[in-house]
């Protein structure tokens, strides 16, 4: 398997063979890509597309920045990727490209940055998660919801496309817990999720009322072995596999044993939102998706690495992120994105405990290295 850096640049490139970026809003600058309902729509050259491409990423630093960034200025070309955050992001991304401060909560300097950079498209990753937003759940009304009203705001003002990431918090206890679908019932019990729910209208209510091309996606649990985890409820299916490959080999899990949560592989998480932002508008049949990979509990992952580590032991200590992830899908149907615009993940349980080992094996220094199941 390809290892994870060089799977996510690899996909760069194949998607780049799929599929033109272009500008949104204005009908001469357009995205297009190869699915069946996008194949009717216009399509830019890939090579003219990607030079028009201007992309300004807040939140870099986080999770998901640290490994989109890469991927974009791959496909678009180093200097069309502004990433920003308000602390100083990882060496190889300062050095590979632009990068500025930004506070997102200050809509000056949102536009400003947008109109210094000639930016087309904003990738709005800056966010609370829900286990920090139920510990400062002021800041993070403050973060989330004024960052994505600043964001939105500058898009309608320089016709932009924009992209934020929602999340299966937004989903709560009257939500079906199997197989959620697209359009269900919205009313989530943390200041994560709320917020969440908020941008979601918002963002549908821009795209009415001023043009605004806003597209999101519902991220289930992120798995890296890039980036730490940034203080959300499915952090233990990163927790634990570097805990697996310390000495001890014992790992104490926050949830129970059988909590059920949708989870996606980074590479898989990167391709996805880089595929609905390059979407053609005609292919889609909704703002908002549901996306998912794979679905497990910490069990299930916790058996699936003692069969790579014999001896590595799981323990549980519920504490306060129980009752948020009781609140979330055991399973969502995420059959909109895959039917809208080709959605296919590529990882499941098997694949990520194969590849997070290993990768994290290496970088860890291991004694210890997994064996091939």
């Amino acid at each position: 398997m390809l290892s994870h850096t060089r799977y996510i640049l690899t996909h760069a490139v194949r998607i780049a063979s799929r599929a033109a970026i272009v500008v949104p809003c204005d009908s001469s600058r357009v995205f297009s890509a190869s699915n069946s309902t996008a194949g009717s729509c216009r399509a830019a050259s890939s090579s003219a597309a990607k030079e028009r491409a201007r992309v300004v990423v807040t939140g870099a630093t986080g999770q998901i920045g640290v490994e989109l960034v890469p991927f974009l200025r791959a496909r678009y070309g180093a200097d069309a990727v502004l990433a920003t955050d308000i602390k100083v992001g990882p060496e190889a991304m300062v050095a590979g490209g632009p990068f500025a401060y930004l506070d997102v909560t200050d809509a000056a300097a949102v536009n400003r940055l947008v109109v210094e950079h000639r930016a087309t498209a904003i990738v709005h990753l800056a966010s609370l998660l829900s286990a920090v937003g139920e510990r400062n759940p002021q800041l993070a009304m403050k973060v989330n919801a004024r960052g994505s009203e600043n964001v939105l705001e500058a898009a309608a003002a320089h016709k932009l496309r924009v992209f934020i990431p929602s999340t299966i918090a937004v989903f709560g206890p009257s939500t079906p817990r199997q197989n959620t679908p697209n359009t269900t019932v919205l009313r989530p019990t943390t200041i994560y999720g709320t917020t969440k729910v908020y941008m979601e209208l918002l963002g549908e209510y821009y795209a009415t009322r001023f043009g605004v091309d806003f597209r999101s996606l519902r991220y289930p649990g992120i798995i890296s072995n890039t980036a730490l985890p940034g203080g959300g409820t499915t952090d233990y299916a990163v927790d634990i596999f570097y805990e697996a490959l310390k000495p001890s080999r014992t790992y104490s899990c926050f949830l129970r044993a059988d909590t059920a949560l949708p989870m996606m592989y980074m590479p898989d998480c990167v391709r996805a939102t880089v595929e609905l932002l390059e979407a053609p508008q005609a292919a889609l049949s909704t703002r908002v998706y549901n996306v998912t990979a794979t679905s497990f509990t910490p069990a299930e992952i916790s058996a699936a690495i003692t069969a790579r580590l014999p001896g590595f032991l799981t323990t549980y200590a519920p504490d306060f992120r129980q009752t948020i992830a009781d609140s979330w899908p055991a399973t969502i149907d995420d059959s909109l994105a895959r039917h809208d615009w080709g959605w296919r993940p590529e990882f499941g349980l098997n694949e990520i405990a194969d590849d997070m080992l290993r990768a994290l094996s290496v970088r860890l220094g291991a004694s210890k290295r997994p064996v091939q199941v």
